[in-house]
């Protein structure tokens, strides 16, 4: 089944040639049941790439999904158009009254930034708690998913001598979970950051479960039951020349491990990851369409996976 996003939000165009199945708002109409609702916190600077990067692999999904596009009331970005942000997004005060099947909230670069420095810091803590009775699932991403560690479990962040580039090999943790379903045992995750989670903080009384994790990197992936969540460290949602792209913007600082064939910046590099990245959306995609009830209105009121 397609996705559904604005007619002239550009990642349409892109996703389109892609041969990914787009659906307008009157074709969508036509379709006599109910989509899944998915709101995209947008925490990235240039938020049409990571718009489309999101948007690809939910039209990947075999459902319905309606993407609503959702930005900081108070933060105003640098790197976004402001026309572009008036057309296609909403401030979470428009909509923090409505409720929503999923809400997925990407990485920021504040990582250097400690939680409480962070400009926008008490209204993303009001998101957090607003998912907890307005969101049936959350997925969290990169630095949203240690912000939302740190709010709901107290785990702070670690700063790293240097940054954490390129793609890693990670261990498939829990197979037999609905949300590693299909994943090998071993598997491909880009990584950019500039912190680290680490295990030896998460409390074990805190029920949460690790994923999957790499050697090099550490923690990946962790599910988070009592908040219905997941929290991702990583960017299994990332293109194949994001990483290049990074290494080019920040002027050759670092190489991304494991990205380039022979560590060559000038060698094309290989996406291994795509696939997982498809098969980890479309299992918390499928996860949240079996367990979120028929009726929004009751979302946040029942129990859910």
């Amino acid at each position: 089944m397609p996705i559904r996003i604005a007619d002239n939000l550009p990642a349409r165009r892109t996703l389109e040639s892609e041969g990914v199945i787009v659906m307008g708002e009157s074709e969508a109409a036509r379709q006599d049941i109910r989509p899944l609702r998915i709101a995209l916190l947008n925490l990235m600077p240039d938020k049409i790439t990571t718009e489309t990067q999101i948007a690809r692999l939910l039209g990947a999904t075999p459902l319905q999904v309606e993407l609503e596009l959702l930005r900081i009331s108070g933060h105003v970005s640098k790197n976004t158009s402001a026309g572009h942000l008036a057309e296609f997004y909403r401030p979470w005060d428009e909509v923090r009254t409505e409720k929503f099947d999923g809400l997925i909230v990407t990485g920021a670069p504040v990582e250097t930034i400690a939680y409480t420095e962070v400009t926008y810091w008490d209204e993303l803590r009001q998101i957090f708690d607003w998912s907890q009775t307005h969101v049936h699932h959350t997925l969290t991403i990169c630095w949203g998913a240690m912000a939302a560690l740190y709010h709901f479990h107290g785990v702070d962040k670690h700063p790293l001598e240097e940054k954490a580039s390129g793609v890693f090999p990670h261990w498939n943790r829990a197979p037999a979970t609905p949300w590693m379903r299909g994943l090998p045992d071993v598997f491909d995750v880009p990584v950019s950051r500039w912190s680290e989670v680490r295990s030896a903080d998460v409390p074990a009384s805190a029920g949460l479960t690790v994923l999957a994790e790499s050697d090099e990197t550490g923690l990946s992936l962790l599910a988070d039951p009592a908040h219905r969540a997941l929290h991702m460290f990583n960017h299994l949602e990332y293109d194949t020349l994001t990483l290049a792209r990074e290494f080019a913007r920040d002027e050759g600082a670092y190489v991304p491990r494991h990205y380039f064939p022979g560590d060559d910046p000038k060698a094309n590099p290989l996406n291994t990851w795509r696939g997982h990245g498809h098969i980890l959306f479309g299992n918390w995609i499928n996860q949240v369409y079996q367990t979120t009830p028929f009726d929004l209105a009751d979302i946040g009121e029942l129990v859910g996976a």
